[in-house]
């Protein structure tokens, strides 16, 4: 370790309250000082979803500024790394600008983040929406293995992070999809990867099944995404499709995974996403 900085280092599971059932994020402390190619190489070697690096803020009301790396990228936004971002940043008990609150300064501008119980939420960014092209959408849905008229709705939304978001026609259609990733990887470069979703009858423990691929970015299937969950929240919201303020979805199950996302909706329109996270490695990062 001659000549290294030794830096705070977390693994964090989010979308969970049992360990190695969640999304995964390394969450690096201390990041101000790495260059872009040290966090991109970092983020390569972890090879995680996605890796995060705490640093100062610049604006007056964050609390810190977080940049966001997937194993070839940066983005300027992700759902579970800020959950699994905040949840470090108050278990090493750093200074909160406003008890109870957390503000996260990113790429796509100012984050703000509660707590409520034992879960997590984060507001989420404002999304844009955008018809997806049809030659587009029938390439992807020959990647996926799906018939046209299994499709309900589609948009590509934009949180930040930027999805074609998927309705199809029933939850279990969503969770017996087998993409083909090189074919899927190949048309979505416009975009951070494709997210599907199905509702569940009503009773079952959540309303709905997410799985979001992102093979053009390293990410063949991500185990539980928060902005593709907030893609899905905003197509939800759009077009009526449940009639609720609140619902839980869950993902992760064709990856070994248990996640669950709660979503509210606020009557002023934000949407917030949350969950519970637990942390499943700490130590000490030399670079």
């Amino acid at each position: 370790m001659d000549n290294q900085l030794q830096r705070p280092f977390q693994q964090v599971d989010v979308f969970t309250s049992v360990p190695f059932k969640g999304n995964p994020v390394a969450v690096v402390f201390g990041a101000d000082s790495l260059t872009t190619a040290q966090m991109q190489s970092i983020a390569n070697w972890t090879n995680l979803s996605e890796t995060t690096f705490i640093c100062a803020p610049t604006h007056a009301d964050a609390d810190y500024r977080l940049r966001i790396f997937t194993p070839r990228s940066e983005l300027p936004f992700a759902g579970h790394p800020t959950l699994g971002s905040a949840w470090a940043f108050m278990s090493l008990g750093l200074q909160q600008k406003t008890p109870g609150v957390l503000v996260q300064e990113c790429a796509k501008g100012l984050v703000s983040l509660r707590q409520v119980g034992n879960s997590l939420f984060f507001a989420l960014p404002e999304p844009n929406l955008a018809e997806a092209d049809a030659g587009t959408l029938s390439s992807i849905e020959r990647a996926l293995g799906v018939a046209s008229d299994a499709v309900l709705v589609s948009k590509v939304i934009d949180v930040g992070a930027v999805w074609l978001t998927i309705q199809l026609d029933s939850a279990q259609r969503v969770i017996e999809l087998n993409p083909d990733m090189s074919a899927l990887a190949a048309t979505t470069s416009n975009f951070t990867g494709v997210t599907v979703f199905g509702l569940y009858p009503d009773g079952e423990r959540s309303a709905v099944e997410v799985r979001s691929f992102a093979p053009a970015l390293g990410v063949p299937e991500d185990p539980v995404c928060g902005s593709g969950n907030g893609s899905v929240a905003t197509l939800i919201r759009h077009h009526g499709i449940l009639d609720v303020s609140a619902y839980k979805a869950s993902q992760g199950c064709r990856v070994g995974r248990d996640g669950l996302v709660e979503v509210e909706f606020s009557p002023n329109g934000q949407i917030w996403l949350g969950g519970r996270a637990v942390t499943c490695i700490e130590g000490i990062l030399a670079v």
